[in-house]
C-alpha cells in the first residue's frame, strides 16, 4: 500500500469518526456495473467500458453512490468500520476503497459528480474541455493518461498531444491521429508535457505518484472524486451526477 492510500484511509477514517459513522452498523456494497448501466447507450462504440476491459465498481452508502474504474472487480459487502480497518493493499481492495470513499463523501455532501455520465454526455464533456484548456493554458503540450476517446478526438486538432494507455489492443495504434503509447515511453511523455490530463484509474492501480509532478495536472472522471477533494487536486467531470 502506498503512502498516498494510507493518507486517504486516515483522512476518511477521521471524517467518519467526526461524523459518528464508525460506531453505526453501516454497509458498503459494491458490484461491477454492466456497460449499459455504467454509460448508457452512446452513439459511439469505442469507449473502454464497451470493450469489456474495465468495469465500473459501484459502492452504495446510505443514499449515495460512488464509483471506481478497475479491471479487478467483484462483490464486497461489509461495515464501513471493517472496510477502513483493511489496508487497500491490492487492486481489488483499492477499487472497493476508492468507490466507498466516493460514496461516503457524496453522502456527506463534501463532493458531487460521483456517477459516470451517460449516453451522449461524454461527447458534451469533451466539447467543454477543449476550449477551457485552450483559454486557460494556450496551445500547451498535453499528455493524456487513459484513452477517453471523445477527449482525444476533441483535443487532437487543438493541441500537441501524446496519449498513454495500458490496453494492449490500443498500443501501437493511432487514435484520431495520435499514436497510443505504453509504459515504456511513459516517462518521456510525462516529461515532454506542459499539462497532464489524467484519468482516475492510476489511483486504483497505484501508479498515481508517477503523475504528481511539478507541473499542472488535471484529473478527470468519477474515480478520482473523493481523493481529489481530500488532497486538493483539480478535477474535471462536468456531466457526471
Amino acid at each position: 500500500m502506498s503512502a498516498l492510500h494510507e493518507i486517504l484511509r486516515q483522512r476518511l477514517t477521521a471524517i467518519c469518526r467526526r461524523e459518528g459513522l464508525l460506531g453505526e452498523t453501516v454497509r458498503v456494497c459494491a458490484a461491477p456495473l454492466s456497460t449499459e448501466e455504467a454509460i448508457g447507450t452512446p452513439e459511439d462504440k469505442d469507449f473502454p467500458l464497451q470493450k469489456g476491459k474495465e468495469r465500473l465498481l459501484q459502492a452504495t452508502f446510505r443514499d449515495a453512490r460512488g464509483q471506481a474504474f478497475t479491471d479487478h472487480y467483484g462483490n464486497y459487502e461489509g461495515t464501513l468500520e471493517s472496510l477502513l480497518a483493511t489496508p487497500p493493499e491490492n487492486t481489488f481492495r483499492r477499487a472497493v476503497f476508492v468507490a466507498a470513499l466516493n460514496a461516503v463523501l457524496k453522502h456527506l455532501g463534501l463532493i458531487g459528480n460521483t456517477v459516470h455520465c451517460r449516453d451522449e454526455d461524454p461527447r458534451a464533456c469533451a466539447s467543454e474541455l477543449a476550449p477551457q484548456l485552450r483559454e486557460r493554458f494556450g496551445a500547451v503540450k498535453i499528455t493524456q493518461v487513459g484513452f477517453q476517446p471523445r477527449m482525444v478526438e476533441a483535443l487532437a486538432p487543438l493541441f500537441p498531444l501524446r496519449l498513454l494507455d495500458l490496453d494492449p489492443d490500443n498500443l501501437g495504434n493511432t487514435k484520431f491521429g495520435v499514436p497510443v503509447e505504453g509504459p515504456e515511453t511513459a516517462s518521456d511523455a510525462v516529461a515532454w508535457a506542459e499539462l497532464l490530463l489524467v484519468t482516475g484509474t492510476p489511483l486504483v492501480n497505484d501508479t498515481i505518484g508517477d503523475f504528481l509532478l511539478d507541473k499542472p495536472v488535471l484529473f478527470y472522471g468519477t474515480t478520482i472524486a473523493g481523493a481529489a477533494h481530500l488532497m486538493g487536486w483539480e478535477r474535471f467531470c462536468p456531466k457526471s451526477s
